[in-house]
């Protein structure tokens, strides 16, 4: 496992999702999704679309390293919606995951969104991600935008 290097080796920056490190981090991320969830219920985006206008992508790196991603798609002029969040396996449990959540939450507020919600799978490998979120304010709700019931995936929101 890597160790995380100090605070000023760590670095979030917009990602335009053409190195080679991300778009495997990002193909790793959609395999994951649907080994713990029917393809029906895998609403990940694949990367043409997170390079859509809609979207924002960030990629976190440790020392250069590509340690983990985020985006955040704006729903509406009040309402964003994560995606992509991912960590890299050789960087997990060091905090990072909780760094680019905060970065995009500070990235909605700065966007004057007043709503912040995401989608994620309901699955036992999904618990980690849960545990983050609600540490965050973030609160299972019904379901938004396109996304319907479905017993492998749950949304949560939170107020900005």
């Amino acid at each position: 496992m890597a160790q995380v290097a100090a605070a000023a080796d760590i670095q979030i920056v917009e990602d335009d999702l053409s190195g080679g490190d991300i778009i495997a981090l990002l193909e790793y991320h959609l395999a994951e999704m649907a080994r713990h969830s029917p393809i029906c219920s895998v609403h990940s985006f694949p990367v043409e679309r997170l390079r859509a206008p809609d979207v924002t992508f960030w990629s976190i790196r440790v020392g250069g390293a590509l340690a983990g991603c985020g985006a955040l798609k704006q729903i509406d002029a009040t309402h964003g919606e994560l995606k992509a969040m991912r960590t890299d396996p050789a960087f997990l449990r060091q905090g990072l995951a909780e760094r680019m959540l905060l970065h995009l939450i500070a990235q909605a507020r700065l966007r004057g969104y007043t709503q912040l919600s995401l989608e994620t799978g309901l699955p036992e490998p999904f618990q980690p991600a849960h545990a983050l979120y609600r540490k965050h304010g973030f609160e299972r709700c019904a379901p938004f935008g396109d996304y319907t019931e479905d017993p492998f995936s749950m949304c949560m929101t939170r107020r900005l």
